[in-house]
């Protein structure tokens, strides 16, 4: 199976990533801090999902990635209302951000590519 990491501290939105993911055959790891999530992506996982809108610092979990020279892709999305957080994102090193409407509504795609890319 694949190996995507998500930085989300939503339970709800954990509950439907998780669902989605294991309907999709992808294995995901939910993490709520950014220390949970560097020491997850060190086993350089096929992807990482961040919500920027989290509480858990995600702009500095990111950077932190970049830094320690952590290649793994990451994708982030964010509350539609907080547009800034966007650029702000892809300059600490997002491969895409997407608001969470749209996040949601490709969610199913984004881990099917996973699995069918084989990542683990």
């Amino acid at each position: 199976m694949a190996k995507v990491v998500a930085l989300v501290d939503d339970l709800f939105f954990q509950a439907k990533l998780l669902e989605t993911a294991r309907q999709a055959g992808v294995e995901l790891r939910v993490v709520t801090s950014a220390g949970a999530l560097s020491s997850e992506a060190s086993a350089r996982p096929a992807l990482i999902v961040v919500d920027l809108n989290g509480r858990s610092e995600p702009l500095s979990a990111i950077e932190m990635l970049r830094a320690a020279g952590n290649p793994a892709p990451v994708i982030a999305f964010f509350s539609h209302v907080h547009n800034g957080l966007a650029q702000r994102a892809r300059a600490a090193g997002c491969r895409e951000v997407m608001p969470r409407s749209e996040f949601t509504r490709n969610l199913a795609a984004i881990l099917a590519a996973v699995r069918l890319e084989g990542g683990s």
